[in-house]
């Protein structure tokens, strides 16, 4: 099967897929920060650079899109195979996931804790919402933070 489209439009297409900042990371951020959690985001030196990082819990959250992380859920819509052009994805999306599992393994060793919302687990709002706080604990002040203790 050929590309619908031309090399430049392709092109341009991809260059809009982005890295950091992308819709369900944004809906993230806006529901921790409205329970009132705060956090610092894509922080370097973090194996995988995590989109949100909460210091204090030793936690860190990654947003995934479902297609190019490979959600291993198998009702997943958004983790489908393209149908065209297989012998160029399925390495790129293995290396994807073969990657995300090296820097969690590299996190945990660190002594962070992981969690990983994935792009189809936004559309449950409650759902999602329980999971966090079940993860990060209640909104506020982390209580076990050295730092703060006088």
């Amino acid at each position: 099967m050929i590309d619908t489209l031309t090399k430049s439009q392709r092109s341009a297409r991809m260059a809009l897929v982005r890295g950091k900042d992308t819709g369900p990371e944004l809906v993230v951020r806006r529901l921790l920060h409205s329970l009132g959690y705060r956090y610092r985001l894509h922080r370097k030196g973090f194996p995988g650079r995590p989109d949100l990082v909460f210091p204090s819990r030793r936690a860190v959250v990654f947003v995934h899109g479902c297609f190019f992380h490979r959600h291993p859920d198998p009702h997943c819509r958004l983790a489908r195979l393209p149908k065209s052009r297989l012998d160029f994805w399925l390495p790129k999306l293995e290396g994807n996931r073969a990657r995300d599992e090296r820097n969690i393994h590299s996190l945990i060793s660190l002594g962070w804790r992981v969690l990983i919302v994935w792009e189809c687990e936004l559309a449950d709002k409650v759902e999602l919402q329980r999971r966090i706080t079940s993860f990060l604990g209640p909104p506020g002040p982390c209580q076990n933070n050295p730092r703060k203790q006088r």
